[in-house]
């Protein structure tokens, strides 16, 4: 008996998810069994099925497939029988069941059923942008960003990102720091992509005092928490934002979801005007 892995090739009209899920609640049946498992994604002509099927063997191969248009899968099920391949459509046998007592027929698009894995990898995508792009840790390819958001320590920058990036938005925050320049690769971001945060006053300054007891730091000399400062650091933060005429949202006492709608319409708006 050989000691190769029996190969599992999944081919598919969408991502692969579907069938891939379906093999792999399968097989932790057969933990002892050595198999391996190999995604064909996005499978369009037949010409891609001759090719990935052309040197596999009858009792190391296993097909597993999720396609919905015809031409295809008879491709699939033809090479099978012509190489002795078992071979197993995961997905027809619903869909003739459905025909005989659904009143719709199928749509028959490719990767239809693959709408939100699409969705959630896009959400996935947006996170991790948004992880890498906080509190202006990286800055190179900036204007990649679908939104920037700018203000001063304390504002909900990375909260408001997070969760706008869960909806699917790419979004960069940059720190707004009293007397420090603004990195120059903000300039060069589509304006209509910008979003100041700004905030009242003595909220602000509970708000710092408050993060300084959690993380022990009781030196009150320093400017973080200073009321003048913190002041001063606002006031410093608007005369910019009116000065590049980016829409300026208070975050005082809001819901983060509130916050967020308010940046979402105000980023259509703007796109819209344009």
């Amino acid at each position: 008996m050989s000691n190769k892995p029996v190969q599992i090739l999944i081919l598919s009209d969408g991502t692969g998810e579907t069938a891939t899920s379906i093999v792999k609640a399968t097989l932790v049946q057969y933990e002892e069994q050595n198999v391996e498992t190999i995604r064909y994604p996005n499978i369009r002509t037949e010409r891609q099925i001759y090719s990935i099927l052309d040197k596999t063997h009858p009792h190391q191969t296993i097909i597993a497939y999720t396609i919905v248009l015809n031409p295809l899968r008879k491709a699939i099920q033809k090479i099978a029988v012509q190489k002795k391949l078992p071979c197993i459509d995961l997905l027809g046998p619903l869909i003739q069941t459905f025909n005989e007592h659904l009143i719709s027929k199928p749509e028959r698009k490719a990767g239809i059923l693959h709408q939100v894995d699409e969705d959630y990898f896009k959400r996935i995508e947006a996170i991790e942008f948004s992880l890498k792009y906080d509190d202006g840790s990286t800055l190179h390819n900036l204007q990649s960003a679908d939104i920037v958001l700018i203000g001063v320590s304390r504002t909900s920058k990375t909260p408001l990102s997070i969760f706008l990036s869960y909806k699917g938005y790419k979004v960069a925050n940059i720190p707004f720091v009293k007397d420090i320049k603004l990195p120059t690769e903000i300039f060069k971001v589509d304006s209509k992509k910008i979003i100041a945060l700004t905030i009242d006053g003595d909220v602000l300054l509970r708000i710092r005092k408050n993060r300084l007891q959690k993380i022990g730091v009781h030196n009150k000399s320093g400017d973080y928490a200073d009321k003048l400062y913190v002041y001063h650091e606002l006031e410093q933060a608007r005369g910019c934002f009116d000065k590049y005429r980016w829409p300026v949202v208070n975050v005082t006492d809001r819901a983060l979801e509130e916050t967020a709608a308010d940046i979402l319409r105000i980023i259509r708006l703007r796109q819209s005007q344009s």
